[in-house]
């Protein structure tokens, strides 16, 4: 729910609240659940390729989304996104 110095808060991602700046559109950082693993675990996971966490994550997600009759949105992975500083 917080935003942590350099990263917005994953809450503000979801509910459409963060654009990305410059900065972040440079380092491929859009909106979207992919941005959201990227705050949580980007310099594990993120920048980096194909990742089989990141595609299981996705799976659940997903799953969730069907189960609650969501839209999954765009940009679901970081697979190409910079890990924020």
């Amino acid at each position: 729910m917080t935003p942590q110095a350099n990263k917005p808060s994953s809450h503000d991602v979801i509910i459409g609240q963060w654009g990305p700046s410059d900065a972040d559109r440079a380092a491929n950082r859009v909106p979207g659940y992919g941005v959201i693993t990227n705050i949580i675990n980007g310099g594990l996971e993120c920048g980096s390729g194909a990742n089989d966490k990141v595609a299981d994550r996705i799976g659940f997600y997903r799953r969730y989304c069907d189960l609650l009759g969501v839209s999954y949105g765009d940009n679901l992975d970081c697979y190409n996104q910079r890990p924020f500083a």
